[in-house]
């Protein structure tokens, strides 16, 4: 049963922050089911699996007949599961980290232009019923892009973490690991005058002897605080009202649109590892190929032999 509540907690987070498509999170889940059962057969499971179980597990599929390209996309699905579960600190250890396969080119990460998100920044202040959601909207789209949080960190931000006029943020992220942000301007403005209206509706909902909650965002749901979904939602919103394409715009797309504008602004490569959380260098190298532009444009507009006669 664990193995189908971590598929489950791993197909919930592609949705989430990566906006997998649907058939995309349908084959996630048939090949992780088929690797969980086959490991269930042979006396293992996802939590114990170690890299020879999984080494293994691909040579019985290979031994099927299974294509290389089908081969690759259970070892890709594989891998992600693992570092999803190690990230989120249930596993110690990633088995699948080393195992090496027919795999694919890396995709780039699908980011937004400067101008694009100046439009969902401008909806966001104008969308909402009332001056409170207008601050909620505009508060949560300075944050996530202001800093480059997930999704996750972001709505279940601690409200304690904001107070005070804060220049840096401490946020806690995958694996319980903690790292500080900071805030700019914009982004801590949008905060003051969102905590202004939060606090209001907190003490008029205690005054009703209702309970009041912990989180810089709150929902009457479940889990007290606004969700991922209900997050992806409203940023679709803030797409069609501020014309850039819903397709092109997701949580996970802001945080990739902060990399890749610090990086074409001139930030370290290792400064921005920081700001995201990567654990390992070579995450963040993917948005490597943003500075190799900035630098052919800058041999190609300042070098002399790059000009011609």
């Amino acid at each position: 049963m664990e193995d189908h509540r971590w598929i489950s907690s791993f197909l919930e987070a592609q949705a989430a922050e990566q906006n997998a498509a649907t058939n995309t999170l349908l084959a996630y889940g048939r090949d992780l089911k088929d690797a969980a059962d086959w490991l269930a057969r042979n006396g293992s499971g996802f939590g114990t699996a170690r890299r020879n179980d999984l080494e293994n597990y691909l040579i019985f599929c290979e031994a099927q007949g299974l294509s290389q390209s089908t081969r690759a996309r259970r070892l890709s699905a594989l891998k992600q599961l693992f570092r999803f579960v190690h990230d989120e600190g249930w596993r110690d250890t990633n088995p699948a980290i080393q195992i090496t396969g027919p795999g694919k080119a890396k995709r780039l990460p699908k980011t937004l232009s400067q101008e694009d998100v100046t439009r969902l920044l401008d909806a966001a202040a104008e969308s909402g019923r009332n001056p409170t959601e207008q601050a909620r909207n505009t508060c949560l789209m300075e944050l996530l892009y202001g800093t480059g949080m997930r999704v996750t960190e972001l709505v279940s931000l601690p409200v304690t973490a904001t107070r005070g006029d804060p220049r840096m943020l401490l946020i806690k992220g995958k694996g319980g690991k903690e790292r500080m942000v900071p805030l700019s301007e914009p982004a801590r403005d949008a905060l003051i005058l969102w905590l202004e209206h939060r606090d209001a509706a907190e003490e008029e909902a205690r005054l009703k002897g209702k309970p009041t909650s912990p989180y810089l965002f709150p929902s009457r749901g479940k889990l007290g605080h606004l969700t991922r979904h209900a997050f992806y939602l409203m940023i679709k919103d803030f797409a069609v009202q501020g014309g850039v394409s819903p397709s092109a715009v997701t949580p996970h797309t802001l945080r990739h649109a902060f990399a890749t504008h610090l990086l074409a602004n001139g930030a370290d490569l290792r400064a921005i590892q920081t700001l995201l959380g990567h654990a390992d260098l070579g995450t963040t190298e993917i948005y490597t190929h943003v500075l190799e532009e900035r630098l052919k444009s800058l041999v190609f507009e300042h070098h002399p032999l790059a000009k011609g006669p």
